[in-house]
């Protein structure tokens, strides 16, 4: 049974850094596309990064390349988003989610119906 739960989020201040992780109790994730989404206040849900399971390949939102990466532990089960360099805009409630197939094309990870699985989120919240 898959089981997502973000945890790593909190107050920071910009230009400060978080790392997130996403733990999967059902240890379902080690062949699959994993991705980050995030919602801000009053918004809707949006792509911020994606990681194919078949090829290692990544993508990221154009708001957030360069400064945030997304990284997969398996032995673990976890995936990770390092978010450096945070700015008042990336406020919002962070979740992953897991797709049903193991690779996606770029337009296909960043669209939320490709996802099937997702976390309960966790806020992050960067003061200026």
């Amino acid at each position: 049974q898959v089981h997502l739960v973000e945890s790593g989020g909190g107050l920071v201040q910009a230009g400060g850094s978080l790392r997130l992780s996403c733990a999967d109790s059902g240890r379902t994730f080690s062949s699959y596309a994993m991705a980050w989404f995030r919602q801000p206040p009053g918004k809707e849900r949006q792509f911020v990064a994606a990681s194919n399971w078949s090829d290692s390949s990544t993508y990221y939102a154009d708001s957030v390349k360069g400064r945030f990466t997304i990284s997969r532990d398996t032995a673990k089960n976890t995936v990770y988003l390092q978010m450096n360099s945070l700015k008042p805009e990336d406020t919002a409630i962070y979740y992953c989610a897991r797709s049903r197939t193991g690779w996606g094309r770029p337009d296909q990870l960043a669209t939320i119906h490709t996802y099937y699985y997702w976390g309960q989120g966790t806020q992050v919240t960067v003061s200026s």
